[in-house]
């Protein structure tokens, strides 16, 4: 057997290899005399002789390859030894354990048997079993390959004793690549989050920004490059219905474009009259001074000074009657004590998650699967 990984994935738990599978057997009733030792044949006598059922229990899907002629050998000794290799590409199970994620290591098997129980047919392995390709001409990007094992074990069935071959591939998750995609702008974005605690506490548009301007910035150019491609066909529409209306002769007013009335009808026009009376004077908007509800300016405490509830924002408020009974709470400290906390409680955090927890230590799944 030898083993060509393709893919692995997560998701649908299951990965792809090509193989080449080759299989060797003994037929009394294929031996011949004669000078030549083997029969080099074509795939077409692979119909005409018998060849074991062999299936792969763990397959999801199995291709055979037929291009440009079908990928099979046969080959016939004159001792009736017959060799049949077939190359194939199959997508068979694995379930991965990811509680130990991204420090997780898999082992992924790869089990074939067939229909004749054992006192008719025996598997065995022959040496050297497996081979794996060269791993300069493949690689998978998640995973690195450490080595391959294989296992044969009998099952016990109502209708008689039956052989399991199995194929352990070990894989173990490269650490770079979930380093740099995933877990390295997810630290960055956290500590970025706590640059707004050395900022002044009246530089409000400062601290609120800093955390959420870059992010905001990239869902909206984001956000602005789908929009960019999936509204240009629509605003081309538009811009050739508008220019039909133009060339079209009649009333303009009947031919509008439903989506211009539509701007239109929410639209806040100004309506003046061309008949103004005499002596009538425009006043501008921006001289018009609008009465404002007392929340805009907070609570008068002391002698027109202005404070915001629960909170003091003037020296003389603090020992105001209303101030009774309140918390005062000042931000300078929770500052101070947030440029501690939030980096100790990440760091803390960070221990945790990448030391390798205990109960893995004596989970005996595990160590069955380890061992």
């Amino acid at each position: 057997l030898q083993v060509n990984w393709t893919r692995a994935s997560i998701t649908s738990r299951e990965y792809t290899i090509d193989i080449i599978f080759a299989q060797t057997w003994f037929d009394s009733r294929l031996k011949f005399n004669s000078t030549m030792k083997v029969l080099m044949l074509n795939s077409n006598m692979v119909g005409k002789i018998w060849i074991p059922d062999t299936f792969f229990r763990n397959s999801r899907k199995s291709d055979a390859h037929w291009i440009t002629t079908p990928n099979r050998l046969l080959r016939i000794w004159n001792d009736g030894r017959v060799l049949y290799t077939l190359r194939l590409t199959i997508n068979a199970e694995c379930y991965l354990q990811l509680h130990n994620f991204p420090m997780d290591e898999h082992s992924c098997p790869l089990e074939f048997s067939n229909g004749y129980p054992k006192n008719e047919i025996e598997y065995k392995w022959k040496k050297p079993s497996v081979e794996v390709a060269d791993p300069k001409y493949w690689r998978l990007y998640q995973f690195a390959f450490v080595g391959l094992r294989n296992t044969t074990e009998i099952s016990h069935t109502i209708s008689g004793d039956y052989i399991i071959m199995t194929i352990f591939f070990d894989l173990s998750r490269r650490m770079g690549y979930f380093t740099i995609q995933t877990y390295i702008p997810c630290i960055l974005t956290v500590v970025l989050s706590w640059v707004s605690f050395w900022i002044n506490k009246d530089a409000v548009p400062a601290r609120t920004s800093l955390g959420m301007t870059c992010n905001i910035c990239y869902t909206l150019m984001e956000y602005g490059t789908l929009h960019y491609f999936t509204s240009n066909k629509k605003v081309k529409t538009t811009r050739e219905r508008k220019l039909k209306n133009k060339a079209s002769p009649g009333g303009s007013n009947a031919s509008l474009d439903p989506e211009i009335l539509q701007h239109l009808a929410f639209t806040p026009v100004l309506i003046m009259s061309s008949g103004l009376h005499p002596g009538s004077t425009l006043i501008p908007m921006n001289s018009l001074s609008l009465p404002q509800g007392e929340d805009d300016y907070g609570y008068q405490c002391l002698e027109g000074k202005d404070c915001a509830s629960f909170f003091c924002c003037f020296e003389d408020c603090r020992t105001g009657s209303w101030r009774e009974g309140r918390i005062h709470i000042r931000i300078a400290k929770i500052d101070s004590y947030s440029r501690i906390f939030f980096p100790t409680a990440f760091a803390l955090f960070n221990l945790v998650y990448w030391k390798r927890p205990f109960y893995l230590i004596f989970d005996p799944i595990h160590f069955l699967m380890k061992h």
